[in-house]
């Protein structure tokens, strides 16, 4: 019987969750989640100059948005170092790692001499097999791993196959710097044994890192996790996914107001499929997702298509739960007035959402298109609503109000039926007519239907901003 599957997301807090880590963290709380597993978090915070506690907050509040909770506490990498260099010294006393006494200035010269053979610079294991006594004094060691000398490493991958690794193009690398910290290398493999992890998905960049880390377990005598390298996301052009590219953290996706849900589901499908399904809920991912179902290529990232998956998302959204999220949105962004006219306006703004929600691709495009509601007079207008306040739509306007103002029953029937004798009249059609009341009313030529509009914003509030544009 398999034991419990337990993957881990690891991030180093040097800066956001970019959205490549997002989509890690992802199929790792997928798979878990699956087979009832757990997904664990750690955070890599070894690199003390750069690791910064904004950035753990900043990761954990990105996953927590996303809806990626972790299981149990977040691990600090850094605060297990005294667990990692005991592992070290174990290897040392098996005759399985060494303490190396090379000064950089030999060092330079190993590199310097290799290249001149035609060879890679790297470590000639001049320390491997001398007495310790031989040791310098004034120099403090750094351990290394005695890596085989013959043979060939293979990597069993569920995404990229297997993939072999001759040995003699691996060196005796560094476990513990001469500091007494570890390197990256050692703290991971040691960090995934002690937390129980079986299945490792990370990006295809640390391919070369699994066969280094395989002979670290191999030593200690411990199972290699099973490991699925996932291809980086690339931009457009076939580059990998770069700020250049508008490369982001999950925090800027959120307050350009794409939904969790969307991009959980666009995510999803950047590296990973299910038959042709494009959209689907976050249980049926879960349901579906499998490691032999990841692609070996590359994906690219698409910001028209996640902005299109996030429209569908929209329309199909609960308007209490949009509402919601245009508030915060609004407050996140330091939208004051947006969050406060939200706030204050909110049965008339949930009134409305169900015929601004087809309009809207993000919920800024939401905030944008239900400012009418609470906008302060006189409306900013902007240019494509004032190119259609030309004089004679002012005109148009004037002759309407009169209609408007005579008006007692407030509904949309009642609007459409005087609006449309209007036009009638003079020979218009009906919108020649609705085209200005939308530019007077909202300031935009995009809104719900404009009958609809003036029976939320109500009579008075009508009338008065019509005023503003004929001055009656």
């Amino acid at each position: 019987m398999m034991s419990q599957v337990v993957t881990r997301f690891a991030p180093s807090p040097t800066g956001y969750l970019h959205i490549g880590g997002a989509r890690t963290a992802l199929f790792s709380w997928a798979y878990a989640r699956k087979l009832g597993g757990k997904m664990l978090l750690r955070i890599e915070d070894t690199d003390r100059e750069r690791s910064t506690e904004a950035a753990v907050d900043a990761i954990k509040d990105g996953l927590s948005w996303l809806g990626l909770n972790w299981d149990g506490d977040a691990i600090s990498q850094f605060g297990r170092a005294d667990r990692h260099a005991e592992v070290a010294h174990q290897l040392v006393a098996k005759g399985l790692a060494y303490k190396c006494y090379c000064s950089p200035e030999e060092l330079t010269q190993m590199r310097e001499e290799a290249r001149a053979a035609g060879k890679a610079p790297r470590y000639n294991g001049y320390w491997r097999d001398r007495d310790p006594a031989d040791a310098p004094s004034e120099i403090a060691p750094v351990v290394r791993i005695k890596a085989p000398q013959s043979g060939e490493i293979a990597v069993n991958d569920h995404v990229q196959g297997k993939v072999v690794f001759k040995t003699e193009n691996l060196d005796d690398f560094i476990i513990l710097r001469s500091d007494g910290t570890p390197t990256y290398m050692h703290a991971v493999v040691v960090d995934d044994h002690d937390m129980g992890v079986t299945h490792i998905i990370r990006g295809d960049d640390h391919l070369t890192n699994a066969a280094r880390q395989i002979i670290i377990y191999n030593a200690m005598g411990w199972a290699v996790p099973e490991m699925a390298h996932i291809p980086l996301i690339h931009g457009p052009d076939g580059a990998k996914l770069s700020k250049r590219h508008g490369a982001l953290g999950v925090e800027a996706y959120r307050h350009m107001g794409y939904l969790p849900e969307a991009l959980r589901n666009y995510l999803a499908r950047l590296g990973w499929s299910h038959d042709d399904d494009e959209i689907f809920s976050t249980e049926q991912m879960v349901e579906w997702f499998s490691l032999e179902a990841l692609n070996k290529g590359a994906a690219r990232f698409d910001f028209v298509k996640l902005e299109n998956i996030n429209g569908i998302y929209i329309r199909e959204t609960d308007p209490a739960y949009l509402f919601q999220v245009m508030v915060d949105t609004a407050a996140e962004v330091g939208r004051s007035v947006d969050h406060n006219g939200l706030v204050a306006n909110k049965a008339t703004v949930l009134a409305a959402l169900p015929e601004l929600q087809p309009r809207a691709k993000t919920v800024l495009d939401l905030i944008d298109l239900a400012q009418f509601i609470y906008a302060v007079r006189p409306l900013t207008i902007d240019a494509a609503a004032a190119a259609i306040l030309s004089d004679d739509s002012r005109a148009l306007l004037a002759d309407i109000v009169p209609v408007l103002r005579e008006l007692n029953d407030w509904a949309v029937p009642a609007i459409d039926a005087e609006m449309r004798a209007l036009a009638e009249q003079k020979g218009l059609k009906l919108g020649k007519l609705a085209q200005p009341l939308r530019a007077a009313l909202t300031g935009r030529t995009v809104s719900p239907g404009i009958f609809e509009v003036m029976v939320l914003i109500g009579k008075d509030a009508s009338l008065d901003r019509l005023s503003d544009q004929t001055g009656q």
